[in-house]
């Protein structure tokens, strides 16, 4: 226990005094700002017109300005652009080491190898989840600013719910990126690697394979392509689970096992 303490007051400490967490915060920020403008232009399109925010040979053919839409987008931009913001958090959190020749350093010291990707896990982890309630609290503020209808207390208690499980969803698919974090000793390799699977998942989701492909599990579960029920089985959750806790096996056992001496 001590171990993880020193650990996680390391981790924590890096974390906050560098600007990738900071610079992911903000570009989560950008999901529910711009999911305002999207219901302000629905509301109105032709004040938006004549407003600039559009152009005046734009078409909006769909899209209703209320609060389930706009719940809606927040929870498909955690499920796509927030993965993606996950595993540039995640290559950092575990391959600055390696970018910065700080590796053999951290490991001389006497906190243990398990206790030193334990720590990394939880920071990932508990900056993710800051990140998403922060998403969260602001699209209540952005919603109420632009005034959209249909508030109802249940309606935004099962959002929050559904924001979350996205974003735990997408959040489990992370250790497999740390993995590459490790074995590449960089950042290039998880970033491909994110963006692999990225492309991977829109390919299987329009081939009607996306509930056996843990990547696209996500963006089905925000029912960005229907509702959820018919696009996913428990097998889905599974995958991702198997994934998750694969990819922390293998993680663990790199840091444990491997020459660390290059």
């Amino acid at each position: 226990m001590t171990d993880l303490r020193s650990g996680l007051w390391a981790e924590f400490l890096k974390a906050r005094r560098s600007l990738v967490p900071w610079l992911t915060g903000l570009g989560f920020s950008l999901a529910p700002i711009v999911g305002g403008l999207f219901m302000i232009i629905l509301k109105d399109p032709e004040r938006a017109r004549s407003m600039g925010l559009i152009s005046t040979k734009a078409q909006l053919t769909a899209g209703v300005a209320d609060w389930p839409s706009f719940f809606g987008m927040q929870m498909q931009a955690i499920a796509v652009g927030g993965a993606m913001l996950f595993a540039i958090l995640t290559a950092w959190v575990f391959g600055r080491e390696f970018s910065d020749r700080t590796a053999k350093d951290l490991l001389a010291v006497k906190t243990s190898r398990s206790a030193t990707v334990a720590a990394k896990f939880i920071v990932i982890a508990v900056w993710a989840t800051i990140a998403t309630v922060w998403i969260a609290v602001l699209g209540l503020i952005v919603g109420a600013v632009v005034v959209l209808p249909g508030w109802s207390i249940p309606l935004a208690v099962g959002a929050l719910g559904h924001i979350l499980a996205a974003a735990g969803l997408g959040l489990a698919l992370m250790p497999p990126v740390a993995l590459f974090a490790s074995t590449g000793r960089g950042y290039l390799t998880p970033v491909g690697w994110a963006f692999l699977t990225l492309v991977l998942a829109q390919i299987a989701a329009a081939l009607g394979w996306g509930s056996w492909f843990p990547w696209a599990v996500p963006a089905l579960f925000s029912e960005m392509l229907g509702p959820r029920a018919s696009q996913l089985g428990p097998h889905s959750y599974f995958l991702v689970l198997l994934t998750c806790a694969a990819g922390l096996a293998a993680t663990f056992a790199w840091w444990i096992r491997a020459d660390h001496t290059r």
